[in-house]
């Protein structure tokens, strides 16, 4: 079994090491864009044009199934990405997790980039899935590009500025880029107020992962030999290694040890 990933940088990392975690025996085929880093303040129909490359260079590799490992090009690109390779290579998206966030009644908030923060498309899910949950939402300004720079300080710094924007009384908070839960940790220490009850995170790369197999009619195999391979694209161009920034995250280490990168 082959899945691929798609994402502007080292983001999708959190839904790989998801996959490696229930499929160690999968290959897997990483496809990021460090040339058109970051997406957020990109237009949408620009957008659309880099995740449909950076989806075409992953194909040619034969994968069984495709990752959007990005909200933002879920957002603007999922449509464009099925039209262009389904029904032959099934198109999975990462859906902020705005369902089971207003499930469980609390008031809430999105972290999210710019791009996605107000966009019709999250607007939507607050409308479908809220029914009159308090939610806010919170535009993480650099955040992606300092997670994906493994930039310690600016981490801080754009966290904190998000955190203050995120009203005290919030129970839960969903992580609506996949750069963010990288850093979910940090995050939750800068929002967690002293008193209150532990505050609840919602990520989607567990979801995501477990959608794509179930995509595939495959089940998942923690125990499975460790076996897959790792391959990495960069806008389009193969032989290369994961980003340095990479290792600076227990996601990335996890599949520098546990396949065998090439």
């Amino acid at each position: 079994m082959k899945i691929a990933l798609l994402d502007s940088g080292i983001g999708l990392l959190a839904a790989t090491a998801a996959v490696r975690r229930l499929r160690p025996d999968a290959d897997l085929v990483l496809s990021l864009d460090p040339d058109g880093m970051p997406w957020g303040p990109r237009t949408p129909d620009d957008i659309v044009g880099r995740a449909l490359h950076l989806a075409e260079a992953a194909a040619a590799h034969g994968p069984d199934a495709l990752i959007v490992g990005c909200n933002t090009a879920t957002v603007h690109a999922l449509t464009a990405l099925r039209a262009r390779l389904e029904p032959d290579l099934p198109v999975i998206g990462t859906v902020p997790a705005i369902k089971p966030a207003a499930a469980a009644g609390g008031p809430f908030a999105i972290w999210a980039t710019p791009a996605t923060t107000g966009s019709p498309y999250q607007r939507g899910l607050l409308a479908e899935f809220a029914d009159g949950v308090p939610a806010t939402e919170v535009p993480c300004h650099g955040l992606a590009e300092a997670v994906e720079h493994a930039d310690e300080e600016a981490v801080d710094a754009a966290v904190a500025a998000a955190a203050a924007l995120t009203p005290e009384d919030v129970t839960t908070v969903v992580l609506g880029c996949t750069h963010y839960e990288l850093v979910a940790e940090r995050i939750r220490a800068a929002v967690q107020r002293p008193g209150r009850p532990p505050l609840v995170l919602h990520g989607s790369a567990g979801a995501v992962a477990a959608q794509a197999l179930r995509r595939l009619g495959e089940q998942p195999a923690p125990d499975a030999a460790a076996t897959g391979t790792l391959t990495v694209l960069l806008s389009g161009r193969e032989g290369a290694a994961l980003p340095a920034p990479a290792l600076a995250y227990a996601e990335g280490r996890l599949l520098m040890t546990a396949t065998s990168a090439r």
